[in-house]
Formats: C-alpha cells, sequence, structure tokens
C-alpha cells in the first residue's frame, strides 16, 4: 500500500479506534485524532500498554492530538471493531 492510500485510509478511520502496527513491529491502539500527508495522530486508551519509545513523541503525553506516526512507517492499520480489544 503507497502512501496515498494510506493517508486515505486514515482519513476514513478518523475519530475511530484503530491498531496500527509499525515497521519496527510495535503495535499502537487509539482514536485516530488527526491525519496529514505524513502523519496520523492517535489519542491512546486509558491502559498505554503496547506502545512504543513513539508515545512522548509529538505533543506529549495529555495532548489533544495524542502522538504521531508517520504514514510511512506503518505497515497495517484495521478498525478496533474488527477484532478483539
Amino acid at each position: 500500500m503507497n502512501q496515498n492510500d494510506m493517508y486515505n485510509l486514515c482519513c476514513s478511520y478518523q475519530g475511530k479506534r484503530v491498531r496500527i502496527v509499525d515497521n519496527q513491529g510495535r503495535v499502537h491502539r487509539g482514536e485516530v485524532t488527526r491525519v496529514n500527508r505524513n502523519m496520523v495522530w492517535l489519542r491512546p486508551d486509558e491502559n498505554l500498554g503496547g506502545y512504543g519509545l513513539g508515545f512522548f513523541g509529538f505533543g506529549g503525553y495529555g495532548s489533544d492530538f495524542g502522538y504521531g506516526i508517520a504514514l510511512g512507517a506503518i505497515t497495517g492499520i484495521v478498525l478496533a471493531t474488527a477484532f478483539f480489544w
């Protein structure tokens, strides 16, 4: 999936809970709060388990947007309703 396809997919998931796997194998779970052509921002669920070092990235903990993940680093994204949380 190219970056433009990933951008469109992330836009369609804005405001929804998702599970994202990055190219380092880290799993990120939360609500998509913002998307631009380079990044998708997640507001993590209350239990912060399973987050990689990127959690303290853009905006830091408590930011309205959550934290950012580069679209080019995403290898998979799925809606939270598609699996057992």
